[in-house]
């Protein structure tokens, strides 16, 4: 940094043993990664969510909303639904086909000792923001 909106003449002040303004920062870095995994996973949802209405919209659609939690092993699977229901959509027992869910958001994912393993570590998080080449 040669120039530095003039703080360049007050090196010799700020540094009374001297500085380089035309070379003010040098440094070198090597650095290797090597790695391999495998993570095989599969999983198939069948359930039945039960589901609340939020919202009643002026044209007579509800906004429905529910949410599940199930405990395999060491993992907590939650699944979260929300969508518009139209009211000729609802089955004669009070059901609801996922095909007939309009706007639907749908989450499902979990936390536990697998869904932690798939994830990268900090210091991998750092290293990708540091040399993200």
């Amino acid at each position: 940094m040669p120039n530095l909106l003039g703080l360049e003449t007050q090196t010799r002040r700020l540094l009374p043993r001297g500085a380089n303004p035309a070379n003010p920062v040098s440094a070198t870095g090597t650095g290797t990664s090597d790695g391999n995994g495998q993570v095989r996973r599969t999983e198939t949802i069948n359930l039945c969510l039960a589901a609340t209405i939020t919202q009643t919209l002026p044209n007579g659609n509800m906004v429905v909303q529910g949410r599940q939690e199930v405990r395999v092993n060491a993992e907590l699977r939650e699944l979260e639904v929300r969508s518009v229901v139209r009211p000729q959509d609802i089955a004669s027992d009070n059901t609801v086909r996922h095909e007939r869910l309009a706007e639907a958001r749908i989450s499902y994912g979990g936390r536990g000792s697998l869904s932690d393993i798939q994830q990268p570590r900090l210091g991998q998080h750092l290293l990708d923001i540091l040399s993200p080449f």
